[in-house]
């Protein structure tokens, strides 16, 4: 495939990503208020899940690698997910003295979206 595709590919499903993510994030604070990062926490399960599947649909040859791994893949859940905010938020609970926030907030994340991850990928190949 040529390159200028590849990165087309990408980019389109960056700002799907990007904007999904933006959208989501503030979804979460205006629902459940700003004291805990919701939408980090949401948007990285939701992006794990999503990821299972892909994965899964790939292994599985239900969908095609190209362009879906570059839209979906590197792309979408590339700008969706963010291990980078994820960081700066616990670095901003630390700062406040939130230390159980930030260790709920570790675990909730890595948790949650290794299972989410887990669930996609079973829900894709046992159809």
């Amino acid at each position: 495939m040529n390159q200028l595709y590849i990165l087309g590919y990408i980019a389109i499903g960056g700002a799907f990503g990007a904007c999904s993510r933006y959208l989501i994030s503030e979804w979460c604070a205006a629902l459940l208020g700003k004291g805990f990062p919701y939408g980090t926490l949401t948007v990285n399960i939701a992006g794990s899940f999503i990821m299972g599947l892909l994965a899964a649909a790939l292994q599985n040859d239900l969908i095609s690698n190209d362009p879906w791994r570059q839209i979906i893949g590197l792309g979408f859940l590339g700008a969706l997910t963010t291990f980078s905010t994820f960081s700066m938020d616990n670095v901003t609970l630390m700062q406040q003295g939130a230390m159980f926030k930030m260790g709920l907030n570790v675990i909730l994340n890595v948790l949650f979206s290794i299972s989410a991850a887990w669930v996609g990928f079973q829900i894709i190949s046992r159809a």
